[in-house]
């Protein structure tokens, strides 16, 4: 038998007769076959095919045991191979004890795939700065230093993909270091990517005044930026040294609708660039009134409002704003119903857009009704002027002091008669019914009911924190610097001259000091701060070398002393506007009389026009200006004067629009904190200068 055995091993197939015996034959005997099988680790990627003695295929999925279908014969030969390597990811797998003799089953062959991966470079030039950081796929990163080639740590899987990027630009100097060849499916090793390092500069500047919201600025035709304030900018993207920018606005602010210009925009980076300058300015809104001078009131039925309804042109008159921001006006010089030019004392609120006559005449010249002093009565009302003070009290009712008219009778003169206009009727409260009365001061400091103030036009008026009534200057004969305060029914003469025509006491500028005082004045402008002080402004009268003329001195009255603030001590001063909407210590308006002002929400000023000096000495300027933080902003307007108005369409905000030149106008600041602003004397819409009846309005 061992002899057959040996036959049936290796000898011929002829040669296995000699095996035979008796009852025993080859095709009844059975073979002992072995299986061949083992592990596979590491597969990620799939198409793996094995192969046993180059024939028996067995594609295998996952990783863990496997077998061949055919099994060896016992002492038969096996030989596993890798007839397929894997894809997706590309794996390279690699057979140990891979081949033998079976003499039992065979479970050892190992199969161990790896993945193929590549690595990921290429070169940096041009650096000089430090901190540039490079990253692969979002997440890779590699610092690197210095020019020359780099390689990311991280290698990618053949057939996978890599993105380099700039995580980190290189600083001192800042560069800007773009990628080129930066991404694509790795097949190989990667050694091609660039990165390209060069000196770059920041774009910026300045925003002054923006007060609408969707500005945009733009750099280079392609670099956006939404500004919301004031203040400084930069552009996100910088500029290689010596390369252009250019900025310019790609989209105007709206709400208010305002529209900005570049200054110094454009140029080349040559270090960081921070001289922009972008100056919105705010557009005015012709609402209602005539573009031409010379207008006659519409007065309709008294009472009612309409939308025919306006007053005639006219100037100097007064103007209240009452508890449910609606706004009256009083008088002034100007056309009435018929077209006659005199003195008024028709009385009008504005509502809701549109004007209702309330009470007065709709002529002109018209006697004033006093009836019993403190006494209101349907009756009563002042006789018509021009240029008297007024303002509103803690309940809402109107009060009036003086202005030059008529009088109790047809004389024609200045008052200084105080009236209050409550529940729809007029009351004499004090001071007298006749013309040109002269005052009774008392002793300072020391309130009497005997006391009163001269008649006088064109003083300023303001009430303090306590509701009491300040008086300050204006016109009687000569001008006037006696600064007076009524209260609980008393008038008090609290400071400056009882003679007219009394030169200015200036002191340090920015000091208070008890002997400070303004020179006589008449037609200066005044507003109130947040903290409840008085500012004054120019006006016609007396410098501190005791001449007459136009003043731009600023002043301000707080705790019983006054300030000079700014401007000069000596008439006649031109303007100094700088650039427009760019505030300036060195910037102030000329000097100038009749000029009107409004306060905006954050407590700043705003000056507009009146009778003085523009940038080269010439009268009647339009200029738009704003007091803010200690120093003047031209914000609007020429600064060379006698400009007609611009104004467009009817309702329709736009930036050329503009008021012409004027003085005596009435102007008011609604809930909104828009300004508004109503006739004067000035320039229409042809040039021609006369009494005026249009309605603007601007949003700062």
């Amino acid at each position: 038998m061992k002899s057959c055995a040996l036959m049936l091993l290796g000898m011929a197939p002829l040669a296995l007769s000699a095996c035979g015996g008796k009852g025993d034959s080859l095709s009844t005997q059975t073979l002992t076959k072995y299986a061949i099988g083992g592990t596979v680790s590491g597969l990620s990627g799939s198409g793996l095919v094995l192969q046993d003695n180059a024939g028996d295929s067995l594609p295998v999925t996952a990783n863990g045991s496997f077998t061949f279908k055919t099994s060896v014969a016992s002492g038969g030969l096996y030989n596993v191979t890798v007839f397929t390597q894997p894809t997706s990811p590309a794996q390279t797998c690699a057979v140990t004890n891979g081949s033998g003799t079976a003499d039992a089953n065979v479970a050892n062959v190992q199969v161990v795939c790896t993945t193929v991966t590549y690595t990921i470079g290429g070169t940096v030039s041009g650096l000089s700065g430090s901190g540039l950081v490079l990253q692969d796929n979002a997440g890779d990163n590699l610092p690197v230093t210095a020019n020359g080639s780099f390689t990311f740590k991280t290698s990618v899987a053949s057939g996978g993909s890599y993105n380099v990027t700039v995580f980190t630009q290189p600083t001192s100097p800042a560069q800007t270091c773009s990628v080129t060849n930066g991404s694509g499916t790795a097949n190989a090793n990667v050694a091609n990517v660039q990165i390209v390092c060069a000196v770059t500069y920041t774009i910026g500047g300045t925003v002054f005044d923006l007060s609408g919201a969707g500005l945009v600025l733009q750099d280079n035709a392609g670099d956006n930026l939404q500004v919301g304030a004031n203040g400084s900018f930069t552009f996100s993207t910088p500029v290689a040294i010596g390369g252009a920018y250019n900025v310019t606005i790609l989209t105007q602010p709206i709400d208010p609708p305002q529209n900005c210009a570049v200054t110094n925009a454009s140029g080349t980076a040559n270090a960081n660039v921070t001289s922009v300058q972008i100056v919105c300015v705010s557009e005015w809104t012709w609402v209602g009134g005539a573009n031409i001078v010379d207008q006659k009131g519409i007065y309709g039925a008294l009472g009612t409002a309409a939308s025919g309804n306006i007053p005639g042109a006219r100037s100097c008159s007064v103007n209240w704003t009452d508890a449910a921001g609606n706004v009256w006006l009083f008088g002034g010089y100007g056309l009435d119903s018929t077209g006659a030019l005199g003195y008024l004392n028709d009385l009008w609120k504005y509502s809701s857009g549109e004007w209702a006559w309330m009470g007065g005449s709709d002529l002109d010249d018209q006697p004033g009704t006093y009836g019993s002093q403190g006494m209101a009565a349907p009756a009563n009302v002042p006789g018509s002027r021009q240029c008297s003070v007024g303002w509103t009290d803690e309940a809402g009712d109107f009060w009036l002091f003086g202005g030059l008219g008529i009088g109790s009778g047809v004389t024609y003169g200045s008052h200084n008669d105080l009236w209050k206009y409550s529940a729809g009727e007029w009351a004499w409260v004090s001071g007298s019914n006749l013309l040109d009365q002269a005052g009774v001061y008392g002793t300072q400091g020391i309130p009497a009911p005997s006391n009163v103030p001269p008649a006088r036009q064109f003083g300023v008026s303001w009430i303090d924190t306590s509701g009491s009534l300040w008086l300050f200057g204006g016109q009687f004969g000569g001008g006037l610097n006696d600064l007076w305060k009524y209260s609980a029914g008393q008038w008090t003469w609290v400071g400056g001259s009882n003679v007219e025509n009394q030169a200015g006491t200036y002191g340090n500028q920015g000091t208070a000091a008890p002997g400070n005082i303004p020179g006589a004045r008449y037609a200066s402008v005044h507003w109130l701060d947040t903290a409840g002080d008085l500012w004054l402004f120019g006006g016609l009268g007396i410098d501190s070398n005791n001449s007459l003329g136009l003043f731009n001195d600023l002043w301000k009255y707080s705790v019983g002393e006054w300030t000079w603030m700014g401007g000069s001590n000596i008439e006649e001063q031109f303007g100094t506007y700088g650039t427009l909407g760019i505030p300036s210590s060195a910037n102030v308006p000329g000097a100038r009389s009749d000029a009107i002002g409004w306060t905006d929400a954050a407590g700043n000023f705003w000056l507009f026009g009146g009778f003085g000096f523009d940038s080269v000495g010439n009268s009647s300027p339009n200029d738009l200006w704003k007091y803010s933080g200690g120093e003047w902003t031209w914000m609007g307007g020429s600064n060379v004067a006698t400009q007609q108005g611009i104004y467009g369409t009817r309702g329709t905000a736009a930036s050329g629009n503009v008021p012409g030149a004027r003085q005596d106008a009435i102007g008011w600041t609604d809930a909104a904190g828009n300004f508004w602003l109503f006739g004067g004397y000035g320039y229409d819409s042809a040039g021609s200068r006369d009494n005026l009846n249009d309605l603007w309005e601007y949003e700062p």
